[in-house]
């Protein structure tokens, strides 16, 4: 199938929304299978931002009670706006608060009853009805997408799958499939000898992508607009101002992938959640339910999983928060990658 500008999450696809006569793109999400972890008081000790150890942890002052002195790999930094969690390699993950959202896009005949009354956003695409998500537990995602450094670093030198390779070991890892993302998150769980039975018992918890509802709670970050950044102005590749604040995509990229965090993060301290290369997500495609969720499961099986947040190769209409896509889990493509999430408990 030809590739359209904008429209593609890797090379077999030209778009992978459900056309509008057969029905609404496909999504859903999955649960985390980590237990609930306690509950996250964020309160930098002394007053002051600055480095949190075990000793530290004094009930009701700190992140976690779960969170550090039970073998936590890596360490954790109380910072203005937010915790800083990094891990044995050097990734860092900012931790997302547990709460609610208004997840999708407006088409401007919204209810009372299940969603507000907004303007249309410009770019929308079926699929992105709206609906109140409540994500009832916290969680950390990566601050920025996987590296081909953090690629080889886990996965062993000269394992980087990357057409853009030359873009350097700071660029995001692309060309990597989903079950390809999963197995890098096997080798850095075993690496760090996390599983779900030690997450269980205190211990350390699994590395797992995120479900398209923590995506794009995480990439809004309390907006309500088409990019954390503003709105949007213009659906093609002419450049638009609030979009290339944040990200690359066909504007301002030059066909190539860019290294991680040089544009601007969002409130949560998140960075490329718009543009360089779309993300996998947990969960297969299915279609949004039409009323309030609390931790949505979604579908059980599908024909493809969720990609988020567009491409250096995308239109704006692509990189909006409320975007979605899907692909084959064994899809790969120079614009495909991936970032990975944990449970709050670590």
């Amino acid at each position: 199938m030809k590739i359209k500008r904008g429209r593609t999450m890797n090379k077999h696809y030209a778009m992978f929304l459900i056309p509008p006569a057969v029905g609404i793109f496909f999504c859903f999400l999955l649960p985390s299978a980590a237990p609930a972890a306690d509950k996250v008081v964020v309160i930098p000790l002394g007053g002051a931002p600055g480095n949190a150890v075990a000793a530290d942890v004094v009930k009701g002052k700190t992140f976690s009670s779960r969170a550090a002195g039970k073998g936590a790999t890596g360490s954790l930094k109380i910072r203005a706006g937010g915790t800083i969690y990094t891990n044995s390699i050097g990734m860092e993950f900012s931790l997302i608060p547990a709460g609610s959202f208004v997840m999708g896009s407006p088409d401007g005949s919204g209810d009372t009853a299940h969603r507000p009354v907004w303007p249309a956003e410009l770019g929308r695409n079926g699929g992105e009805l709206q609906h109140v998500v409540t994500l009832s537990k916290s969680f950390y995602m990566q601050t920025t997408e996987v590296t081909q450094g953090q690629w080889e670093q886990v996965m062993g030198s000269g394992t980087n799958p990357s057409h853009f390779s030359a873009c350097g070991l700071d660029c995001p890892v692309e060309s990597v499939s989903w079950s390809d993302a999963n197995d890098f998150i096997t080798a850095l769980n075993g690496k760090e000898s996390r599983t779900f039975l030690t997450c269980h018992f205190g211990g350390y918890c699994p590395y797992i992508l995120p479900t398209e509802s923590q995506w794009e709670y995480a990439a809004r970050a309390g907006t309500v607009t088409a990019f954390y950044s503003g709105g949007i102005t213009n659906t093609d590749c002419i450049l638009d101002a609030n979009l290339d604040k944040i990200g690359w995509y066909c504007g301002n990229a030059n066909d190539t992938t860019h290294p991680v965090a040089q544009k601007e993060a969002n409130n949560w301290g998140l960075y490329d959640m718009s543009g360089n290369v779309w993300e996998w997500c947990k969960d297969w495609a299915g279609a949004y339910p039409d009323g309030p969720v609390e931790d949505p499961t979604g579908a059980s099986s599908g024909v493809g999983r969720v990609g988020r947040g567009g491409s250096w190769f995308s239109h704006a209409t692509w990189a909006r928060s409320a975007t979605r896509d899907m692909g084959s889990p064994s899809d790969r493509s120079r614009f495909l990658g991936f970032r990975i999430s944990l449970p709050s408990g670590q």
